[in-house]
């Protein structure tokens, strides 16, 4: 795809493949979750220093299943999560190639800065030239249909 080809993926497509990205992510942190917990909560006395490093590594599981679906499925031959597959866009650098997973992994945790500045750094992606986040102005990526 050439850079006279790239059509940008407006703000509502992104955000609809973002809300199916998360409600995926949320189903494998439970299930995961709860897995662990059960394996903990066996293992352990239920005492409030077990449930809260039971509580820990949920939390890091979480982060850890989010960033390797985001990261691995932006950088596979896909180029998109499920959600942006089910909208029709993928993410490219900003020559329209694939990225690679060092860069999705750079864009899935600058996603971080957008969300703490009050959601601005998604909100900028409607407003930018090439409908891009903060996250992808940061990685150098575009969202393209």
């Amino acid at each position: 795809m050439t850079i006279m080809q790239m059509r940008y993926a407006g703000f509502w497509k992104r955000f609809c493949a973002a809300l199916v990205d998360g409600i995926i992510v949320n189903i494998a942190v439970s299930i995961s979750g709860f897995i662990i917990g059960l394996i903990f909560g066996t293992a352990t006395s239920n005492t409030e220093s077990s449930q809260a490093f039971t509580s820990l590594i949920g939390g890091i599981l979480g982060i850890v299943i989010s960033w390797l679906y985001c990261a691995s499925m932006e950088s596979s031959s896909e180029q998109a999560t499920l959600g942006k597959q089910a909208l029709g866009i993928k993410v490219t650098n900003l020559e329209g190639k694939p990225i690679s997973f060092e860069q999705a992994t750079g864009r899935h945790f600058a996603k971080i800065l957008s969300t703490l500045i009050f959601l601005i750094g998604y909100i900028m992606a409607a407003f930018t030239a090439k409908k891009q986040a903060l996250h992808d102005i940061l990685a150098s990526t575009l969202i393209v249909s």
